[in-house]
Formats: C-alpha cells, sequence, structure tokens
C-alpha cells in the first residue's frame, strides 16, 4: 500500500513540474502585445468602435492568473470621440484555489477610469451596441442534481483599490445630468462573513435635484450572502457642499447598523445622524441619536431615541427636541412610556417654551395613535408681554386613526393668560372636514400684534408701493368648517369686547359667520357676514344698538370725530379681490342715530358770535380741524344709500337747544374723500333773530376742511332786516291811512 501511495505521489508531483514548466514557458515566449493589431481591428469589425491599448499589456500565470492593462480607450460608436478611458488596471486570481470552485482575488486596482454614459433623446443610449440585443428567453433547462458533497462557489479579494475615477450621465430628453467625479476606493479583504475595511469618496453632482456633494465614508463591512446578511461597523460618513436650496450643508453620520433581510431584522447601535445647512429663512442643525434601536418583522424595539433641531433666522431661532426614552410594540400595537417634545423660540424682544409630553400608544399596522395624557406647557417671556412673563399649561388628549383619516382633540387649562377648553374633530385628509368648539375666558391679542408706531415706520422706510396684489380665496372653496368660538373678554387692534360668539359654517365655497354678537362700548352687535369664494363676494349685516360712538371710533380707527350714544346699522355687499377693489364696489345702506353727543372738530355756535357786526366786510373762511373745540346735539340722524363705495345722504337732522343742522352730500369711501354741505339754522342771535349759516366740509378722511360762508349768514341777516323795515313801513302807512280815513269820515 505504500509502494502505490509512493508512486502516486511522484507522478502527482511529475505532473504538477510538467505543469509548471509549460506555464512558465508561455509566460517566456508569449507577448500579448504583438496582438494589439488584432483586437484593436476585431474591436472596429465588430463593435465600430476605435481601441486605443497606449500602454503594455501583461500576462501572470503562476502563483496567480492574471493581466495588467496600461492606459487604454476606446471611442464612441462610428466616431473618433471618446467614451470609456482608463490610465492602468490589473486583476489577478489565485490559480489553486479555482480548482476547489474558490475564486481568490489577489487584487482588483483600477485607476484613471473616465467614461460618459448618454441617453438620447430617441431612448436609446450610447452603450446598447456594447450590450447587444437581449437573446429570445429558452425555456430554462432543469437544474442540474448537486454532486454530493459539492460546496457552491466561493469568491475572496485580497483588496480592491479605485483612484481618479469620473462617471457621468447625461439624459438629453430632459436635460438632466449627473457625474461622480475623482472617485477614489479602497478595501481591505473582502471575503463572506469576513469584515472588511472600507474608505470611499466621491464628488457627486446632479442637475436635477441640485446636488455639488463631496463625500466621504469610512467603515468595516461584514456579509454572508448564503443568511442574506449585512453589517456596518465603526461608519464614519461626512457629505458637505449644497443640495436642492440649501447651502453649506454637512452631514454626518456614525455607529452600528446591520439588516438581516432573510428575517427582516434590522438593528442601529450607537448610531448618530446630523446635518446642518443654510436656506434662505436662515441657518439650520438637525440631528437624530440612536444608543439602541432594533426593528424586526413584528417587533421593534429602542432606548433614549431622540430627534433634534435648531433653525437661526433674520427675526430669531428655533430650538426642538424629540425624546423617546423607551419604546417598544409589534405589528398590532406600540407603546412610549414618556414622549417629550420641547421647543423654544427665542425673539429679539421675547421668547417662548414650549414643552409636549404624553404616554404615546397605537398600532402602526392599523395606523392609529393615542396620545392618552397629553401635558401642553407654555412659558413665555419678554417686555411686551402682560406682566413680562407667561407660564401656563393645557391638559388632554388626542387619538389619530390616520387608517379612517380621523383625529380627535380635547384640551382643556391655561393657554398664554387665558383659560381655554377646545375641542377639535378633523376627518378626510384630502379635503378635510374640520368641527370645534372654543371657549376662552378672556384674551389680549394686542401684546402679540405689531404696534401702529412699528408698523407706520415700517412703511416710512419702504419702498414706493407697488401695484396692490389681489387676495386668494381658492383655499375657501374646498373648505368644509363648523364651529365656535366663545370669548368672554377681548382686546383686539385696542377694540374691546365682551361676551363674543362668533359661528362659522363654510361648505362649497360659501362661508356664513352667524351670529357674530358682543358686548361692545355700553352697547352690544348682533348680525352676520357671509363670503362666497366662487364669485368674490363679501356682504356685513350688523347692528349696532346703544354703543358710545367716541370711544368706539377712537379704538378702531384712531378718529376724534364725534360722540354720542346710540344705534347704527350695518347692511352692506360688495365684490371683488383686492381691498381698494371691495371699498369701491360697497352698496347698500347704513343708518345713524345718536343722542346727547356733539360734532368735533368745529364749534358753530362760536362762529357766530360776531354776528352784530353786521356792516363788516366778511366772506367765506375755509378752517382746518380744531380739537378743542365741539358742537354739542341733543339727537343726530341721518341715513345713507351706498352705490360704488360713494355713501350719500340727504336726511341729516341735527338738534340742540340753540341749533338745527342739516345737510346733504356724499362721502366717497372707495378713495376716502367726502363733499358734504350742512346748514346750521341758529334758533337766536345775538340780536335775537334767526340766522342760517352753510358750512362746506370736504377733503381726504385724513385732512379735512370746513368751509364757513359768512356772507350767506349776513345776507340772510340782512333779508331778515328788511323785511323787518318792510313790515315797519307798511304798518305805519296802514295807521296813517287808518288816521286819513278817520278825518275824511267825521
Amino acid at each position: 500500500m505504500n509502494r502505490y501511495l509512493k508512486y502516486g505521489l511522484w507522478t502527482i508531483g511529475a505532473l504538477l513540474a510538467l505543469a509548471a514548466a509549460l506555464v512558465g514557458y508561455v509566460a517566456a515566449t508569449f507577448d500579448p502585445n504583438a496582438y494589439k493589431p488584432q483586437i484593436i481591428k476585431a474591436v472596429k469589425d465588430s463593435k465600430q468602435r476605435t481601441l486605443r491599448l497606449d500602454g503594455d499589456i501583461r500576462l501572470h500565470f503562476f502563483p496567480s492568473i492574471g493581466v495588467s492593462l496600461g492606459k487604454a480607450s476606446l471611442s464612441e460608436y462610428r466616431s473618433e470621440q471618446e467614451f470609456a478611458s482608463l490610465d492602468s488596471a490589473s486583476i489577478s486570481l489565485k490559480l489553486l484555489p479555482l480548482l476547489a470552485r474558490q475564486v481568490v482575488v489577489d487584487e482588483v486596482a483600477v485607476s484613471g477610469v473616465k467614461a460618459r454614459l448618454v441617453k438620447y433623446r430617441n431612448g436609446k443610449t450610447n452603450l446598447d451596441d456594447l450590450l447587444g440585443k437581449p437573446a429570445e428567453p429558452a425555456t430554462p433547462a432543469p437544474p442540474a442534481a448537486a454532486e454530493a458533497g459539492s460546496s457552491p462557489m466561493l469568491f475572496d479579494i485580497a483588496s480592491v483599490q479605485m483612484d481618479k475615477t469620473d462617471l457621468s450621465y447625461s439624459d438629453e430628453a430632459t436635460g438632466n445630468n449627473y457625474s461622480v467625479q475623482d472617485l477614489n476606493l479602497k478595501t481591505g479583504r473582502i471575503a463572506n462573513d469576513v469584515p472588511s475595511r472600507i474608505d470611499f469618496s466621491a464628488h457627486i453632482q446632479s442637475s436635477q435635484p441640485r446636488l455639488d456633494i463631496m463625500a466621504q465614508i469610512r467603515t468595516t463591512l461584514t456579509f454572508d450572502l448564503e443568511k442574506n446578511f449585512y453589517q456596518v461597523q465603526g461608519l464614519e460618513l461626512q457629505a458637505n457642499g449644497k443640495a436642492l436650496d440649501i447651502a453649506d450643508l454637512l452631514v454626518k453620520a456614525g455607529g452600528d447598523a446591520s439588516a438581516h433581510l432573510a428575517t427582516q431584522e434590522f438593528s442601529l447601535r450607537k448610531f448618530t445622524l446630523s446635518a446642518s445647512g443654510s436656506k434662505a429663512q436662515g441657518k439650520f442643525e438637525a440631528s437624530f441619536n440612536a444608543p439602541e434601536l432594533s426593528l424586526a418583522k413584528d417587533s421593534f424595539k429602542g432606548d433614549s431615541v431622540a430627534l433634534n433641531g435648531k433653525l437661526d433666522g433674520a427675526s430669531g431661532n428655533i430650538v426642538a427636541a424629540l425624546a423617546l426614552p423607551g419604546i417598544e410594540g409589534n405589528a398590532g400595537s406600540f407603546k412610549v412610556g414618556s414622549m417629550a417634545l420641547d421647543v423654544e423660540v427665542r425673539q429679539p424682544e421675547q421668547s417662548f417654551k414650549l414643552k409636549l409630553t404624553s404616554p404615546l400608544t397605537g398600532s402602526i399596522e392599523a395606523q392609529q395613535f393615542n396620545l392618552s395624557d397629553l401635558r401642553l406647557a407654555l412659558d413665555a417671556s419678554g417686555d411686551k408681554l402682560p406682566g413680562k412673563h407667561i407660564s401656563s399649561e393645557l391638559k388632554g388628549s388626542v387619538q389619530a386613526d390616520l387608517g379612517r383619516q380621523s383625529i380627535q382633540a380635547k384640551l382643556d387649562g391655561g393657554l398664554l393668560q387665558s383659560q381655554v377648553k377646545a375641542k377639535l374633530a378633523v376627518n378626510n385628509f384630502s379635503v378635510p372636514m374640520i368641527r370645534y368648539d372654543l371657549e376662552i375666558d378672556q384674551f389680549d391679542a394686542d401684546p402679540y400684534l405689531p404696534k401702529k408706531a412699528e408698523q407706520t415706520q415700517q412703511q416710512g422706510q419702504a419702498k414706493p408701493a407697488e401695484p396692490e396684489q389681489p387676495f386668494d380665496l381658492s383655499a375657501l372653496k374646498t373648505l368644509n368648517v363648523e364651529g365656535s368660538v366663545r370669548i368672554g373678554s377681548l382686546k383686539a387692534a385696542n377694540v374691546k369686547l365682551a361676551q363674543l360668539r362668533v359661528d362659522v359654517k363654510a361648505r362649497g365655497g360659501q362661508v356664513n359667520i352667524a351670529p357674530i354678537s358682543a358686548k361692545l362700548y355700553q352697547g352690544s352687535v348682533d348680525g352676520r357676514a357671509s363670503v362666497n369664494a366662487m364669485t368674490s363676494t363679501f356682504a356685513i349685516d350688523e347692528k349696532l344698538t346703544g354703543v358710545d360712538t367716541a370711544p368706539l371710533l377712537k379704538d378702531v380707527a384712531n378718529l376724534d370725530l364725534i360722540e354720542g350714544r346710540g344705534n347704527i346699522a350695518l347692511d352692506l355687499t360688495a365684490q371683488g379681490n383686492t381691498v381698494s377693489g371691495l371699498k369701491k364696489a360697497l352698496n347698500g345702506k347704513v343708518a345713524v342715530n345718536l343722542a346727547n353727543g356733539a360734532i368735533k372738530g368745529v364749534n358753530l355756535e362760536k362762529l357766530v358770535q360776531g354776528v352784530q357786526n353786521l356792516g363788516k366786510e366778511t366772506s367765506v373762511q375755509t378752517l382746518g380741524v380744531d380739537k378743542n373745540e365741539k358742537t354739542p346735539f341733543s339727537e343726530f340722524k341721518a341715513s345713507f344709500k351706498v352705490h360704488n363705495g360713494v355713501a350719500h345722504n340727504d336726511d341729516l337732522a341735527v338738534k340742540s337747544t340753540v341749533l338745527r343742522v342739516t345737510g346733504k352730500g356724499d362721502i366717497d369711501i372707495g378713495r376716502g374723500n367726502m363733499d358734504y354741505n350742512a346748514k346750521s339754522i341758529f334758533a337766536k342771535t345775538e340780536q335775537g333773530k334767526t340766522a342760517t349759516l352753510p358750512v362746506n366740509i370736504s377733503g381726504t378722511f385724513d385732512d379735512l376742511k370746513y368751509k364757513v360762508d359768512y356772507s350767506a349768514l349776513i345776507a340772510d341777516v340782512a333779508k331778515q332786516k328788511l323785511d323787518e323795515k318792510k313790515d315797519e313801513l307798511k304798518a305805519r302807512a296802514r295807521d296813517e291811512l287808518k288816521k286819513g280815513l278817520k278825518g275824511l269820515f267825521k
């Protein structure tokens, strides 16, 4: 037996020696460079492309089979334009492992690769001729039975190196361009279930979406093709550049990650992801941290998962943080012990801190989520806030059924300086149906609105006014809302209301607001309003009863023109898509009925105190508004017919103890001016006479002028004196006639 084994070993050794000698002879005598012309011609004949082999071709046979190629290039189809090129490339395979169905690669090294792929307008590419037309699919033959004891083909690569590689792709139909430049790749050993170090870098550019990114990746990669398992450890990823509308983008990632595709198991460990950059709104920062997070086909579990974000804008910054201290669940349900969301808004003059906490439960499969014990805490500080500091808390619950497109919420507690009770329901997310009920004890909105002085300053610094932009009512066309708001006391834009109630119903582009009711300025308001988004039509029907007009006009428009208490009725409609257009399109009627007040800015009684000096030359005088003067009245009545933005009145009736005022004229609401003629009839002058003083009020609303016609007053008094003289002469003549008649008949 030993003799046969000995002879067998000698035979194998001899065969190996013979094979080695044969390979050595071929390697020493065979020169592949001698066949370059034939290779170039074969490519030209078969592919109609020009192949250039400027570098040497080297073959290796033992202990590895390999080839090395120097500088080479390939042209486009039927063109001398370059399609692809390389500076050098080499690959070698170990010989003996091939006999055991194992592919062991010593090295793959490629340098200076440049390739340009183009997709033409007709859908073809400049690579189609190299790929060839796909053959008709043949009926697959049944797989051969595996030999007993055989193992699958395995591969093992000692290392891969690529550098100075540029790849590009152009789509002529869309005009999009993509490129990977200066690509460098270096790896350690690549083999099944063997950790391999990966070092990758590249410059990536794209026209759509817009990208200009420098990317670097360093990690250790382990994979098991039989088990379909992949793992990265010690990941170091960094990308910086531009993306979409983000400049100065910086993305970093680190940690460990694994994926077991066969069992659908995924995990993250000590994983961090951060991003920063700048947009038109300002600079932003965001991060994600997952110390432990695992996802399986039917379950998931995590600990201390956190999301953080920051936005720095011109008007302040926003900082947000979401913490999930412990999460676990499966396809049927999940729970988060105590979710916490912190948001902080910092502005130059004030800051807000918002904190939301609640247990979170639900089902990912059913798309149901429940915040059963929601707490919303708000802390605000600033010089313009009431008391310079506000702290409040809301409690309630939120349920969301995304499968049925439904959200329900209930909240109760403090919000800013108010106590709030709110109910909200939203259904059908594509065209939302919103129902709400909101009750607030009191609210002062002015601390949160721009001051009038600030608005005036901004307007003064603003550029010349641009053409007025129309407002967009398209959102109202699909609005489906029904709800009620009730506020115990409200202050907004310096207007003070109590027991306010506003109910809204909106559907099909028609928005009805009714009732609009409140107590204000010792009176009340009750009415309705509507908006038709389809026709851009607005309507208001309001009645103010027993309202003190002086403080109302002062607070609403900072006007100090009239005082008195009474009733005002508005019934107006307008159609248009700009504020100025609506003013010019106003139609309807207005009625005013006031008592025990005064017209401010002029004292009509004082204007005729010197009427006894009738001999003095007097004419028309123009007077401005004098805030220290006023004309008292016991009754003020007027009705207006409004047509195309012009309110016309011809029944003014003002009464006081010494005068009566009548008048007629127009108030042009659309253009902001008026032209009104009034007659002030004085019941008694210093001479004991009556007198009529014509007054014309005209000009823009912020620069009214009073024209007082003294000449007409003098003419009226003179006419009265002349009439008195006539009456006196008639009386004397009558007396003389009586005396003469008596003498005649004696």
